[in-house]
């Protein structure tokens, strides 16, 4: 499937971001955990930079993509948290101007990234009980578990368990550098950059990952 995607900017405020009412997808986790090869991976160039130097990205790298038919969106790349102050103080910081910013905009999701060979850090735990609880505007979030390749089978097995029994919800698997997971990835990312799609059952894992299957595509609770 054709995929086109390019840089659009980078935003230093909310007054940087884009405001021509397309969905957009926040990508979230801690420094080093694989936000810019994951991009990279999903639309097949090399588009965002990436560093082996931890807490290298300090703005809001926005990238607009379409894939086949479907409507354009962006994927939006914050600066990674636990580096320079560490926890969830660092994660506010960087996105207390990007989601209030969307209150009054359109369709926002967000995808958190954890390093699936450090299942249960307390920075990812606090990161997705912040979104969960203190942050308003966003309709969806999920996780995504990265480098799923540097594990072998068992230690897979146990790093899924750890991670979606310490978050208490579905994490899905991905490796930038083999391409597994993305696929599922990019059915979860195209139902969440569609709001009228996302009342509809995310589709099934592939038979031959076990640990997808036992991994759909998060959800995010109503507010009660």
């Amino acid at each position: 499937m054709k995929i086109e995607a390019r840089f659009v900017r980078s935003a230093a405020s909310a007054g940087d971001l884009p405001d021509d009412g397309l969905a957009e997808i926040a990508l979230i986790g801690r420094s080093n955990v694989g936000k810019s090869s994951l991009i990279n991976a999903l639309v097949r160039q090399r588009l965002a930079r990436t560093s082996g130097a931890p807490g290298k990205t300090r703005l809001v790298n926005i990238y607009r993509v379409e894939r086949g038919s479907a409507p354009p969106f962006y994927l939006v790349d914050l600066p990674g948290y636990g580096f320079a102050r560490g926890g969830s103080d660092d994660l506010a910081a960087v996105a207390r101007d990007y989601f209030p910013a969307h209150r009054s905009r359109r369709a926002l999701a967000a995808l958190l990234l954890v390093d699936s060979r450090h299942p249960g850090l307390p920075s990812d735990i606090e990161a997705w009980r912040w979104l969960r609880t203190r942050v308003e505007g966003v309709d969806d979030i999920s996780i995504v578990a990265t480098k799923i390749d540097k594990l072998a089978r068992g230690e897979r097995i146990r790093a899924m368990r750890e991670l979606e029994s310490v978050l208490d919800a579905p994490v899905l698997p991905a490796s930038a550098a083999t391409g597994e997971g993305l696929d599922e990835l990019w059915k979860l990312i195209e139902r969440l950059a569609n709001p009228n799609r996302r009342s509809s059952s995310p589709p099934p894992p592939p038979r031959d990952n076990p640990q997808a299957a036992a991994a759909p595509a998060a959800r995010r609770p109503r507010r009660r």
